[in-house]
C-alpha cells in the first residue's frame, strides 16, 4: 500500500532565540530542494512598519490599526529572498537590534498573530516545490500542528548567547546575552517553544557543529516521509 505524499511536504521547526532555527532550516531546505519561509521575519516586518509609523506599540488599539495597511512580502528560495513592506525593501532593517527589541511587543497582540499565520498558511499552501520548511516560535503547535515532520531545535542558553553574539554586530556579549533572554521571557507569555509538544521531534545541538545540526534535521525530515508497503 502507498500512502500519497502531501504537496507540499510541510516541515514545521521551532525553537528559542539563538537556536539556529533560520540558518538551519535554510541549509536543510536547500539540501532537500524545500521551499524555506521564515516566519518571525514577518513580525519583525510588523515592528518595522509600527516603528515607522511613529504608533505608542505598547496600545494594542493603535497596532492593530496597522493591520489593514500593512502589505507584506517575502520569497520563499533559501538561496536568497527579500522582504518587503510595501515598496520598501526591510530585509536588513528588520535585523537591527531596535527591531530585535520591540518585536514581542506587536508578536504578543492576538490580532496580529491571527492575521500572520493566515499569510504563513497561504505561503505555505502556494509553495511550489515538493516541500517547505516553516520555522519560527509556534510553528509546531499553531500555525502547523498536523505538518507531517515537526520539530524543537533547540540548545543550552549559554551557547544559544554565544551563537547570536557571533550573528550580530555593534554590541557585546553581555548585551547580546541580555536581549536574548528578554526576548525569551516575553515570548514566552504568548507561546511555549521550549517544551517539545505531543509528536515534536527534539533535536539539541548545543554539541553539535552547524553540519551537524542540518544533517540532525535532515534526518528526522526523511524519517517522517511516507513509506510504501
Amino acid at each position: 500500500m502507498t500512502h500519497p505524499l502531501e504537496i507540499p511536504f510541510v516541515v514545521a521547526i521551532d525553537g528559542p532565540a539563538g537556536s539556529g532555527k533560520s540558518s538551519v532550516s535554510k541549509a536543510a531546505a536547500a539540501r532537500l530542494g524545500y521551499g524555506f519561509l521564515d516566519t518571525g521575519a514577518a513580525y519583525r516586518a510588523f515592528a518595522w512598519h509600527a516603528v515607522a509609523s511613529g504608533i505608542e506599540l505598547d496600545d494594542e488599539a493603535s497596532v492593530v490599526s496597522l493591520l489593514d495597511g500593512f502589505e507584506y512580502r517575502i520569497g520563499t528560495d533559501p538561496a536568497g529572498y527579500a522582504v518587503h513592506v510595501g515598496d520598501v525593501d526591510v530585509t536588513d532593517a528588520i535585523r537591527e537590534p531596535s527591531i530585535s527589541a520591540v518585536v514581542s511587543k506587536v508578536a504578543r497582540v492576538p490580532e496580529v498573530r491571527t492575521r500572520l499565520i493566515e499569510f504563513f498558511r497561504a505561503s505555505m499552501a502556494d509553495e511550489p516545490r515538493p516541500g517547505i520548511i516553516v520555522e519560527g516560535r509556534d510553528i509546531t503547535t499553531v500555525v502547523a500542528p498536523d505538518a507531517p515532520a515537526r520539530i524543537l531545535l533547540t540548545a543550552s542558553e549559554e551557547v544559544r548567547m554565544s551563537r547570536r553574539a557571533a550573528e550580530l554586530t555593534g554590541e557585546d556579549a553581555a548585551e547580546t546575552g541580555a536581549r536574548l533572554q528578554a526576548r525569551d521571557r516575553a515570548d514566552s507569555k504568548v507561546v511555549d517553544f521550549m517544551t517539545a509538544a505531543d509528536g515534536v521531534v527534539t533535536v539539541d545541538s548545543t554539541d553539535l557543529d552547524f553540519g551537524e545540526t542540518v544533517d540532525a534535521v535532515i534526518a528526522v525530515i526523511t524519517d517522517s516521509q511516507p513509506v510504501t508497503d
